[in-house]
């Protein structure tokens, strides 16, 4: 009796053992990424750049995914900012409007901020288009 009672304390030890190495050092990541798809490198001042895409999470379009917009000018400056999130298809339409803007390279950087019950593990992974934007006389 007394040494089933030493077997069933090493096994219960042995157990917890095993449970607490596999808890440590355990860490969830979301890594869904947006892609993106066909997008043009070269438009005249005055056209609105498109970018279109989809989010991708285990190789699967992914719905409701927030994603964050930034344009910047060749200098770093912020030209405009916005968020959207995926459609139910898990796809994404942007436009910036050049009026305003001056020839030159142009960079456009698109953050998955991952769905919204996932955020606390997202990975924020980013997909980055640079254009040039050139006078219409060129």
């Amino acid at each position: 009796m007394k040494l089933r009672t030493q077997y069933a304390k090493a096994w219960l030890l042995i157990l917890v053992s095993f449970l607490l190495g596999m808890a440590t050092g355990v860490s969830a990541t979301h890594i869904s990424r947006p892609v993106l798809v066909e997008p043009g490198t070269h438009y005249q001042v005055g056209e609105k750049v498109v970018v279109d895409g989809w989010v991708d999470y285990n190789a699967q379009p992914t719905a409701d995914v927030l994603l964050y917009f930034m344009v910047t000018a060749k200098d770093g400056a912020v030209l405009d900012e916005q968020s959207y999130v995926s459609d139910k298809q898990g796809h994404f339409h942007f436009e910036f409007d050049t009026r305003n803007q001056a020839p030159g390279l142009y960079t456009i950087t698109i953050t998955s901020h991952c769905l919204e019950t996932h955020r606390s593990i997202c990975s924020f992974n980013s997909e980055t288009m640079i254009f040039e934007l050139v006078s219409p006389q060129e």
